[in-house]
């Protein structure tokens, strides 16, 4: 079964950038999607961004223009690049993978915060 290992995480001010990567232990070539998600304390876990295994992309409404995701079939790697972050974006960032079968895989997070 695939794993996948998030880094990239850590604490950074206002209006500054982090690059999360999600490395998958196997291919991700059949997979249907790729996606990151956060959690903050106390919320729900939701969508951040999605990358399909064409190319299209979803985002959240609160982070667009500023996070941006991509996908290297070759290094079975998905990227978040996020810029101008704010407090609002401290969160687990969760990576997960889509099959096709309609079964999804976790990774096991990484931490973002955002001081003000």
């Amino acid at each position: 079964q695939v794993q996948l290992v998030e880094s990239g995480g850590g604490l950074v001010h206002t209006g500054g950038s982090l690059r999360l990567s999600c490395a998958a232990s196997g291919s991700i070539r059949s997979s249907y999607a790729m996606g990151w998600y956060r959690q903050a304390p106390g919320k729900q876990r939701e969508l951040v961004a999605s990358i399909t295994s064409g190319g299209s992309t979803n985002y959240a409404d609160s982070v667009k223009g500023r996070f941006t995701i991509s996908r290297d079939n070759a290094k079975n790697t998905v990227y978040l690049q996020m810029n101008s972050l704010r407090p609002e974006d401290t969160a687990v960032y969760y990576c997960k993978v889509t099959y096709y079968s309609g079964t999804y895989i976790w990774g096991q997070g990484t931490q973002v915060t955002v001081s003000s």
